[in-house]
């Protein structure tokens, strides 16, 4: 007898595990249900299957296949619009001509399927409907029979006030080929709502079959979990997978368990999954395969499937979480808590009870989720962070998202125009720069590719290229297992808000813009690039008065691509330059702390052994500066700013000089002895680029090693501050540590503290209440000024849940005293 399976739902009330495949295919006990279906109708000798299809039909047909690998015959009939229960079962008349069985494929059952087909042909039924009795008919179709099993009666899903029988329809039927010749064709006719009604109105031998076993229809997350529950309890004949270890714990193959772990049954887990030292894994839990916990997570009657990361300390109880989903640490999910497939949970989020977080979301480091995240992009406020479009390789910033974010930024572009793209030596930036050019010329942007090259070499060729921007893709500074994507704008800058939005709004939207053939962009790769931007730096300076200084100079370059630039110009110029690692190495892209410490280190003995006037240390971007004076000291990145606007007053140009809101208050005293003006601005890079772009301003700087010469390019560029340094020094006469010995102490310290995003704004509000406008200063953050020359301010992260707490005083002391002062401010705060 052929049986026919009812794969075609959607499953709406269990999205939105269900918003991106078929009901189902969703795991029980790390099967689809439809598989258990499969195994049941085997076990009773059906072997020839028709399947149903109508939502996501390749899904299924490409897992199942043609049923041999469950030793069945296996057939789809896929409907294009819906037709209810009986019309899909007509779709597949062609294929049944004698009787058969009809099952849902996303119910959960072990009923004797042998006892319905037998009770069926000793009454000669047309139809014969199994039945079971259950304690709450509310939700379920009622069937009244009479002592003989013969059908009397119909009532759908009724309220208590018609409730006349516990016995309900569970939707397994043995039909009698004649019934689909009362199903009208091609449009949509269900079977207890139509069918069964006018076959008992018409007086067709229509039976009841009361059978004994298990049946659940899973309609919603409370039917999902307790399925999971039966199973595991052993109240329906299904095995779950694995062996069966003590306690009722299954284990899958290749399941790594570190010793501390404690299991507490019934509980399954799946082949290969990884559990760190100090987790708890209690019972009706369900692991996937390839599931890894971290140490110290709590997991209870919680279902995580494949490919799930569970980061350190996490607490994971009574929900569920899709496949391919990464929970970072600290992350806490609450009771009816549903995670869809590939989303990214940041650490220390509470997502607080009955939220629904739908497919491929991100939810932001430290946030507080109390509703479902349905529509919205993601739960975090932008893409863009303080690092542009960063995270971890292949784990926050895969290809595919990459050449998405491509898409995207293409499709804000107009048709045909031109963008600059430039990486690092590394193997991942290799990966996701293959990926962003691709994304580019599908939406009909051409390409003009710098391969390996300097960031700064990236945005002078914007201008050189009549290119509407650039970007550049490296791994993060002292963070190697991190990727970075920057966006410039025609100008070579970093991109603004608006710049960002509008990326973020085609990406969220998948809006893209797609070219057509004869649009496809191109892929060009611009020749002796690099020689005009050494010209055009080398014309910004007196190169005849350089090369009769003669500088020697100890230089770092860190295998970064700064070495394919630097080495002509320094020759150029007459210098003698002394070079430690001037090679790019795949391997060798970004330095730790440790490392740049040490490399400094060695920097200070090459300096002194040779006596250079100079050492310089040039970061993989080749962005930012580390300073090194004659006797091999390091300068701090803010001494270092200062020093460079000193040098620029005595040498005698004239004009604004731009410092973010958190620069030491010594650059207003030494420009204001030129007559020089001083503008702050907000902390980010973009913003000082920005204030940079004023014909007026010759200089601006931050505190992190970037300087900016806008004369040549409005941009951090290491190579360029290197050669305005040494055209500055040749002009002064004067070697740097004496200089340095001249410049002020700074004495400025910062701290970071935790602040959630619910309090941030309040924090901020309270404190200008608190102080009053007359000592305060709103650029970015709130800065105090707090008495005589000592100011403090209090920076919210904008990707963290922290704050920067950044003070300046006469002296350290003073300073520690403030910061501490406004961190028992703040603590008041949010604890009032």
């Amino acid at each position: 007898m052929k049986a026919v399976i009812m794969a075609g739902g959607q499953g709406t009330r269990l999205r939105p595990l269900t918003s991106n495949q078929p009901k189902p295919m969703l795991p029980v006990v790390n099967r689809p249900m439809m598989e258990h279906i499969v195994k049941l109708l085997i076990r009773y000798g059906f072997k020839d299957m028709i399947a149903t299809l109508q939502f996501l039909p390749s899904l299924i047909s490409n897992y199942f296949g043609d049923g041999s690998e469950w030793g069945a015959s296996m057939h789809y009939s896929t409907e294009f619009i819906p037709l209810g229960t009986a019309g899909s079962v007509k779709n597949s008349s062609q294929l049944l001509d004698e009787t058969f069985l009809v099952i849902s494929g996303d119910a959960l059952t072990d009923i004797d399927l042998t006892s319905v087909v037998d009770f069926h042909r000793r009454n000669r039924a047309m139809a014969t409907l199994t039945l079971i009795r259950v304690e709450n008919p509310l939700e379920f179709g009622i069937v009244v029979t009479d002592a003989a099993g013969r059908i009397e009666r119909f009532l759908e899903k009724p309220n208590w006030g018609q409730v006349f029988s516990d016995t309900i329809n569970t939707g397994i039927y043995v039909l009698e080929p004649e019934v689909l010749e009362h199903i009208p064709e091609g449009q949509s006719f269900d079977f207890s709502k139509d069918l069964f009604p006018f076959l008992l109105s018409e007086g067709y031998p229509l039976y009841g079959f009361v059978a004994d076993g298990y049946w659940c229809d899973i309609g919603n997350f409370e039917q999902y979990t307790a399925a999971h529950k039966d199973i595991l309890d052993r109240k329906v004949r299904i095995d779950p997978p694995g062996f069966r270890m003590a306690q009722n714990v299954w284990v899958g193959e290749g399941v790594d368990i570190e010793d501390g772990v404690e299991l507490r049954g019934p509980l399954v887990i799946g082949d290969h999954c990884k559990i760190e030292r100090g987790s708890v894994i209690r019972e009706y839990s369900v692991l996937g395969h390839n599931v890894v916990v971290k140490q110290d997570t709590f997991v209870h009657r919680a279902l995580i499937y494949d490919n799930s990361y569970i980061g350190t300390g996490c607490h994971v109880r009574g929900c569920v979480v899709g496949k391919n989903c990464d929970l970072k640490g600290n992350v806490r999910l609450e009771e009816g808590v549903v995670v869809g497939d590939e989303c990214l949970i940041g650490e220390n989020v509470l997502v607080n009870h009955d939220v629904k977080i739908y497919p491929f979301k991100t939810v932001e480091t430290g946030a507080t989720v109390n509703t479902s995240i349905i529509w919205e992009s993601k739960g975090l406020r932008t893409l863009f962070g303080k690092k542009a479009v960063s995270g971890i390789m292949n784990i926050d910033i895969t290809p595919e998202q990459a050449l998405r974010i491509a898409m995207a930024y293409g499709s804000s572009l107009p048709m045909g125009s031109t963008v600059v793209t430039s990486r690092d030596a590394s193997r991942s930036a290799r990966t996701l720069k293959r990926a962003i050019i691709t994304g580019l010329n599908a939406s009909g942007i051409n390409v003009s590719d710098l391969e390996v090259s300097p960031s700064p070499v990236n945005r002078f060729a914007i201008g050189t290229e009549r290119a509407m921007g650039g970007v550049d893709v490296r791994i993060s500074a002292f963070d190697p297992q991190s990727i970075e994507i920057r966006f410039f704008d025609e100008q070579g800058v970093d991109i603004d808000e608006g710049g960002q939005r509008d990326i973020e709004k085609v990406f969220y939207q998948a809006n893209f813009r797609r070219a057509f053939v004869e649009e496809i962009g191109a892929i060009l790769f611009p020749p002796r690039l690099l020689e005009m931007y050494s010209n055009s730096l080398l014309a910004e300076i007196d190169i005849d008065r350089l090369r009769k200084k003669r500088f020697r100079v100890a230089v770092d370059y860190a295998f970064s691509s700064a070495s394919m630039v630097m080495p002509s110009i320094f020759g150029r110029i007459g210098c003698d330059a002394l070079s430690l690692n001037n090679f790019t190495d795949e391997k060798k892209v970004t330095l730790s702390q440790e490392e740049l410490a040490s490399a400094l280190k060695n920097l200070s003995q090459l300096v002194k052994s040779s006596e250079a006037e100079v050492g310089v240390l040039m970061d993989n971007a080749g962005e930012r500066l580390y300073l090194l004076d004659d006797h091999g000291r390091q300068i701090h990145p803010q001494a270092t700013l200062i020093l460079f606007v000193k040098l620029l007053c005595e040498t005698g140009r004239r004009g604004k000089i731009a410092v973010p809101v958190s620069i030491s208050s010594h650059v207003e005293r030494i420009a204001g002895e030129y007559g020089n003006e001083v503008i702050r601005t907000k902390v980010s890079r973009s913003d000082l680029m920005r204030a940079s772009l004023d014909k007026d301003v010759i200089f601006a700087g931050a505190g992190s090693g970037g300087y900016i010469f806008p004369s040549f390019l409005p941009t951090y560029d290491a190579m360029a501050s290197t050669v305005m340094l040494l055209d500055s020094l040749s002009v002064v006469g004067r070697p740097i540590s004496e200089l340095v010995d001249e410049l002020p102490r700074i004495h400025l310290l910062s701290e970071e503290i935790p602040a959630s995003w619910d309090h941030k704004g309040l924090i901020m509000r309270r404190l200008v209440e608190e102080v009053g406008e007359g000592r305060l200063e709103l650029i970015d953050g709130v800065k105090v000024y707090v008495d005589g020359t000592a100011w403090v301010l209090v920076l919210p992260d904008p990707d963290e849940p922290t704050l920067h707490l950044i003070c300046e005083a006469e002296d350290d002391t003073r300073a520690a005293l403030i910061i501490g002062e406004y961190t028992k401010k703040i603590v008041d705060i949010v604890g009032g």
